[in-house]
């Protein structure tokens, strides 16, 4: 039966769906849920890799990156890596078989990875304690090209939503640094909340860093580098996500299980409701025409379906333990 089921892990998938993907940070895989039905319908191995954290997908589709942390980041992501770990690798997959592409070995923590956007280049975060490092690597040869020195206890390193600016959000200085793409310069370092984990990007000019200890989170204009907004929660937020169509700010509720959201009144962002998901709500997705969010759960192992019009949950979906990263392929 173990054969069996090696030979079954070797074989290439058929994802020719509309797909999400979501990455298991204990049970250590990646689900594959079908969007036509909202089915659970295959999953990705990762070659025994232990505790992979965020995904993203290539612009054109067909790749993926996971990042291998090689310890539970689901607590909050202060003091995660420490010198001498094993085991810490992004892995590139296919998306439409599954096939790993690639594993690059890496020396620190990598909290995600993330492709340019011509997909051209994957930018690796490295956490350290002193100097974080930001690495680009040439897709396809996988070649390292640049390496960029940020601050300290480096979390997630992201693109704008034009692909115009990179934002690194260092945990522990309290700061983003804005990186040109093209330069590989620092353009600015940003002052922010308390532990920023990620500066997470929307279609508004806009990024949103969500400041972990000070349950916050800086809006951050993209064309000026500067703070325009800091939004007090009184919650720790795990995620923010922007939705054009409402415009409205979706946070996600680490503490209580829920995703909150905002809107502007009077040029100030407003509390105006919460939707209860799961345990331990963490990343959210919109699909492509906006009607519908996914959010990851990671204490609940469940992925909720949210309308977006109502703000009502519409269905749940079993997954993996600890959930957390996600990626829609519409």
């Amino acid at each position: 039966m173990d054969d069996m089921e090696e030979d079954m892990d070797d074989m290439d998938l058929n994802i020719d769906y509309p797909a999400a993907f979501v990455v298991n940070g204990e049970s250590n895989d990646v689900d594959v849920i079908n969007l036509n039905d909202l089915t659970h319908k295959d999953h990705l191995t990762l070659n025994g890799a232990m505790f992979p954290h965020h995904i993203n997908m290539s612009p054109d589709k067909t790749r993926l990156a996971v990042a291998i942390t090689s310890t539970d980041l689901s607590g909050g992501h202060e003091g995660g890596g420490m010198d001498g770990m094993s085991g810490l690798k992004v892995i590139v997959l296919s998306s439409y078989t599954g096939k790993i592409e690639k594993e690059i070995i890496l020396p620190k923590m990598p909290h995600n990875a993330a492709f340019n956007a011509e997909g051209s280049e994957l930018w690796v975060s490295q956490e350290d304690d002193h100097q974080s490092q930001v690495l680009v690597y040439n897709v396809g040869s996988w070649t390292l090209k640049n390496t960029i020195p940020v601050g300290k206890g480096l979390s997630e390193v992201t693109f704008s939503a034009d692909g115009t600016r990179v934002f690194a959000a260092n945990t522990m200085d309290a700061t983003v640094s804005v990186i040109h793409p093209d330069t590989k310069s620092i353009l600015a370092t940003i002052p922010v909340g308390k532990d920023p984990v990620g500066a997470w990007p929307a279609t508004n000019g806009y990024m949103y860093a969500d400041n972990e200890a000070d349950q916050t989170v800086s809006e951050i204009q993209v064309s000026t580098a500067s703070v325009t907004a800091t939004i007090p929660l009184g919650f720790k937020p795990g995620y923010a996500a922007y939705h054009a169509g409402q415009q409205e700010l979706w946070v996600s509720d680490a503490t209580n299980g829920k995703v909150v959201y905002y809107t502007k009144v009077n040029g100030l962002w407003t509390r105006q409701g919460d939707i209860s998901t799961g345990a331990d709500a963490h990343a959210i997705a919109f699909s492509k025409d906006g009607a519908t969010a996914y959010v990851t759960n990671q204490g609940a192992g469940t992925v909720s379906i949210i309308q977006v019009a109502g703000h009502k949950v519409t269905g749940s979906i079993a997954v993996g333990k600890k959930p957390n990263g996600l990626v829609l392929r519409q």
